[in-house]
């Protein structure tokens, strides 16, 4: 007889320990399977066209083949418009690849919410990051209505209650309840610090059992947020991967600063770039150094690369850092594209 695995939220569990198989959770996801297995997870942001075109979707996936263990597929980042993050999901789950949906609060009420997780497990979508989302006021449609019927901590425990309860917000009964591996987003870079672990844990409780963190660009903030963090023993109730990117220039790094919602880069970061010669290559190399500082850092489960508009780097930072050395390389089990569109409406 196979015992039940212990929550991953109860305290004491260690967030590598074995994953069995359990009704209501994701259990053949890459993402949480690695992360179990006590690996140095990677994931990255696929940048979402603004198209109807379902090649332009596979083709910047295809760059990240190989290099990462789940792609988020962003839900109106910034308040702008995209392809839906479901639809990215839908079409990235056609050819082997391993999407994390991305929920923003900003534009839908709980009833959209709710059918969208249906949709996407029924999808065989298996990752779902909650976010409450930037305000319109961020975006190119500043007069639209926001909705924010939830914040990303209701959101959690929604989703949570559907897949461990069988249930909807309302009590109504869920009858096969959606199969996904739940996270949540966190910023250890912007003040009140203190408050940054307080507001994790209230993710953690709600149901959050990855988090990805905003840009680290300023180690000892993040060491100084670990530290609280173990202190409080979150990293042994959810995984955090540490959010890291490039930065194309001295001229990037202070306009993603300055409008950047949460966005912290030291004047240290800034200088750097500025005195190099090749100041993209110097951006990779920041990035690099700091996947590898993170790497060495207790608790920290992975790193999340936000790489905008240079998706193309991705592969070099990851090999270059490092911290795959060991690991057998991903290769999604192939699909041809228009065999799975086919096999789909059969």
């Amino acid at each position: 007889m196979i015992e039940a695995e212990p929550h991953p939220h109860d305290i004491g569990v260690d967030p590598g320990a074995p994953l069995v198989d359990l009704p209501g959770h994701s259990s053949r996801g890459r993402l949480e399977r690695v992360l179990r297995r006590g690996e140095f997870a990677i994931t990255a942001e696929l940048n979402p066209p603004d198209s109807a075109n379902p090649d332009d979707v596979y083709e910047r996936a295809q760059i990240f083949e190989g290099w990462v263990d789940g792609i988020n597929a962003t839900d109106g980042s910034g308040a702008h418009c995209h392809m839906s993050s479901v639809a990215i999901c839908a079409l990235l789950t056609r050819v082997g690849y391993s999407p994390v949906l991305q929920i923003s609060c900003r534009d839908y009420n709980r009833i959209a919410i709710q059918g969208n997780v249906l949709g996407a497990a029924a999808l065989q979508v298996g990752n779902i990051l909650c976010l409450t989302g930037d305000g319109v006021q961020c975006g190119d449609h500043p007069e639209a209505k926001p909705v924010f019927d939830l914040d990303s901590i209701a959101l959690l425990g929604i989703i949570k209650r559907m897949r461990d309860e069988g249930k909807y917000l309302s009590g109504r009964p869920v009858t096969t309840p959606p199969r996904v591996f739940i996270g949540a987003a966190e910023n250890p870079f912007a003040p009140p610090y203190d408050f940054r672990p307080i507001r994790l844990a209230k993710k953690i409780a709600a149901g959050a059992q990855f988090v990805q963190t905003q840009y680290c660009f300023d180690l000892d903030l993040m060491q100084r947020f670990m530290a609280r963090v173990r202190d409080l023993g979150l990293d042994r109730k959810c995984f955090i991967l540490a959010g890291v990117g490039p930065l194309a220039s001295a001229k990037t790094a202070r306009w993603m600063r300055a409008h950047v919602p949460g966005v912290h880069i030291p004047d240290g970061v800034v200088k750097r770039l500025e005195g190099a010669k090749n100041q993209k290559a110097e951006g990779k190399r920041i990035c690099i150094e700091m996947i590898q500082a993170l790497r060495e850092l207790k608790g920290i489960a992975g790193v999340h690369v936000m790489a905008y508009r240079q998706e193309e780097y991705v592969s070099e930072i990851v090999h270059e850092s490092g911290v795959l050395r060991g690991r057998a390389p991903w290769r999604r089990d192939f699909i041809p594209k228009m065999q799975a569109v086919e096999s789909l409406a059969q």
